[in-house]
């Protein structure tokens, strides 16, 4: 279903069992700020509901998209963190600058999510147009850092919790 179909952050994630025991971090650019604000609102409107307490939740922010995935390598080697949600916004302009700074993210952000064993969550907007943008960032398709934070949740309790073997094929 495309996202002009539906509701973005039409989010779903099971409780955390020990929400006052969890620790998230949000690597935020400050490009695009308007939007990227936004983002951070939504993330930890949603870290909250889940039971995060504030001062569980450490933000720091990068100059633009590109230093997302330094800037989560940063937050990591400073304090014990159970998910980084990292949030930026690239809007295509008139070169394939998009492009090269998009895969760049998406590829920094895996691998240092299977290097450190922390999730690493790519909450990056990579769309065409800042009404896009502005649509995925509490407007029309609800907001992608609502939907970031859900799966940062959803990853910490696939790392916590016990699977039922049925469950992995086992």
């Amino acid at each position: 279903m495309s996202s002009s179909d539906k509701n973005l952050s039409d989010v779903q994630y099971d409780p955390l069992e020990r929400p006052d025991q969890v620790s998230v971090g949000i690597v935020c650019s400050k490009w695009n700020k308007e939007i990227t604000q936004a983002l951070i609102d939504g993330a930890k409107q949603l870290l909250g509901h889940a039971g995060i307490s504030e001062e569980h939740i450490h933000t720091v922010f990068v100059p633009g998209s590109y230093e997302l995935p330094m800037g989560a390598k940063m937050l990591m080697g400073k304090t014990q963190l159970d998910a980084v949600i990292c949030l930026g916004c690239v809007i295509k302009g008139e070169t394939d600058h998009d492009k090269y700074i998009n895969q760049a993210v998406a590829n920094g952000l895996m691998q240092l999510s299977l290097f450190s064993g922390v999730p690493c969550i790519f909450g990056l907007l990579t769309v065409n147009s800042k009404q896009q943008a502005i649509d995925r960032a509490g407007g029309a398709h609800g907001n992608k850092g609502e939907e970031a934070a859900a799966t940062a949740i959803q990853m910490i309790n696939l790392k916590t919790k016990k699977v039922d073997k049925k469950q992995i094929g086992f």
